[in-house]
């Protein structure tokens, strides 16, 4: 069993451990907060956000952006931190991001939105990450 902090669960059940419920649904079933309901949507503090799940680092505040759309928004993530995964489900195809060390579900991407000029939109639960301030 994972005890600690460094060691990545293998089982759900050590994840259901490691997180509370509402984390477990969104990092582990790919679950959903509700819009505007995040600690992170309206945040400006410095520093670096990390998996919620395994503490890597995926997006440095300076990356992210107001999108207006209920969710933190960030226009690039550290290179090779984030898997995107094609995704099918609710009738759409969306483009899926998981932190690349713990494939814990982030969100989804966006692209040719012409927010930024990376012109791309990561949309990131934020039970998902947690802020390191610096």
């Amino acid at each position: 069993m994972a005890t600690e902090e460094t060691t990545l669960p293998t089982t759900e059940d050590e994840w259901r451990i490691r997180l509370n419920p509402e984390e477990f649904r969104v990092l582990r079933e790919a679950g959903t907060e509700a819009p505007w309901s995040g600690e992170y949507v309206n945040t400006k503090t410095e520093g670096m956000y990390r998996c919620r799940g395994c503490g890597a680092e995926l997006y440095p505040s300076d990356t992210k952006f107001d999108s207006h759309c209920g969710w933190p928004s960030f226009d690039d993530a550290i290179p090779g931190a984030v898997k995107e995964i094609e995704d099918r489900s609710h009738g759409m195809v969306r483009v899926e991001i998981r932190c690349a060390r713990c494939d814990g579900h982030l969100g989804h991407v966006f692209r040719s939105e012409g927010f930024t000029p990376k012109d791309t939109r990561h949309c990131v639960n934020s039970l998902s990450i947690r802020l390191d301030p610096k």
